[in-house]
């Protein structure tokens, strides 16, 4: 399973962009994929994930409310809605298979290459 992360850019605060996850050689909604972030000089932080089979998805506290997660049958991706963009959102954005189905970077393989979102 190969994933690529596209749709970041600069906005500014209050502004909202959309991630998409592509996921090569499976089917999304077979896969528990997860969304994290890495800001300069901080660990990665998980703030996403689906769940297989089209269960409730996760997030974590810090985006909960802004960032809505979707999954796109027909391009096969995930993708992740950001609204209500803050400063502190600023970081590079990575999806990854998670195994099992926990929001940890533990947890997670497949890394995408990554894809930067600024708000300023």
């Amino acid at each position: 399973v190969q994933l690529v992360e596209s749709g970041g850019g600069s906005v500014q605060p209050g502004g909202s962009l959309k991630l998409s996850c592509a996921v090569s050689g499976s089917t999304t909604g077979s896969h528990c994929i997860g969304w994290f972030r890495q800001a300069p000089g901080k660990g990665r932080e998980g703030v996403a994930r689906n769940t297989p089979g089209g269960g409730r998805p996760y997030y974590s506290d810090s985006v909960k409310g802004r960032f809505t997660i979707s999954q796109d049958n027909a391009k096969n991706t995930l993708d992740l809605q950001m609204t209500s963009l803050k400063p502190e959102d600023t970081a590079v954005y990575y999806c990854a298979v998670l195994y099992p189905c926990s929001l940890g970077a533990a947890f997670a393989s497949n890394w995408g290459q990554g894809t930067q979102v600024t708000v300023s």
